[in-house]
C-alpha cells in the first residue's frame, strides 16, 4: 500500500485551487510550508492539510503514527472501512502521485499514480498530537482499490487517481 509519495505541488497551484474551493491559508503560511520531494516514505517529514480556525493551514509531521508496542511498526496506512472518524484529526495529505510496487524482488516496479487531469491530489488520513518524545505525525486512510490501482494492489489511499506511465514504469 502507499508508503511512498511525491509532492511536486508549486505554491501558487495550491494557493490557486485553495481560492477555488473559497477556502482560506492560514496568513503566516507561505512556500516553505508546501516543501518538494520526489519521494516521502514513512518516517520521512511532510505537510499535511489541516482546519486552523477558519482557515487550512500546512503542518509538518512525520508520515507514520509511532508503532504502539515495542516490536510493532510505524501505522502509515490506516482501513477505512467500519470505522467512524467523527472524534479524530482528520487531514488531507496534498501529494502530486503516489507509488505502488508490483513483484517479489528487489527492485520491485514502481508504479506511479496521479489525478487524471490535476496538478495534484489530496489523500485523506488523520494526524496526532505530539507526545511524550513522539513527533506529530500522520497516517493515510485506505480503502478496497479502484479499477485503476486494483491491478497493483488490493488496497489504496481515499483519493482519486490514475496509473501514469507503462507498467513498471515511475
Amino acid at each position: 500500500m502507499c508508503n511512498d509519495y511525491e509532492q511536486h505541488i508549486a505554491w501558487a497551484e495550491y494557493c490557486r485551487m485553495m481560492e477555488s474551493l473559497t477556502l482560506q491559508i492560514s496568513s503566516h503560511q507561505n512556500e516553505l510550508d508546501l516543501p518538494q520531494a520526489d519521494d516521502i516514505r514513512v518516517n520521512d517529514p511532510a505537510p499535511i492539510m489541516r482546519v486552523a480556525g477558519d482557515a487550512v493551514e500546512l503542518a509538518s509531521m512525520t508520515f507514520g503514527f509511532p508503532p504502539a508496542g515495542p516490536r510493532g511498526g510505524p501505522v502509515f496506512n490506516f482501513r477505512s472501512e467500519g470505522r467512524q472518524f467523527g472524534n479524530s484529526k482528520r487531514c488531507l495529505v496534498p501529494a502530486s502521485a503516489f507509488f505502488e510496487f508490483t513483484g517479489t524482488k528487489y527492485p520491485k516496479a514502481k508504479h506511479r499514480f496521479t489525478l487524471n487531469g490535476a496538478p495534484f491530489l489530496a489523500i485523506a488520513g488523520l494526524w496526532r498530537e505530539a507526545t511524550g518524545n513522539k513527533p506529530p505525525s500522520f497516517t493515510m486512510l485506505t480503502t478496497e482499490p479502484g479499477p485503476d490501482v486494483a491491478p497493483y494492489h488490493n488496497r489504496q489511499s481515499w483519493s482519486l487517481s490514475r496509473r501514469t506511465g507503462p507498467p513498471g514504469s515511475t
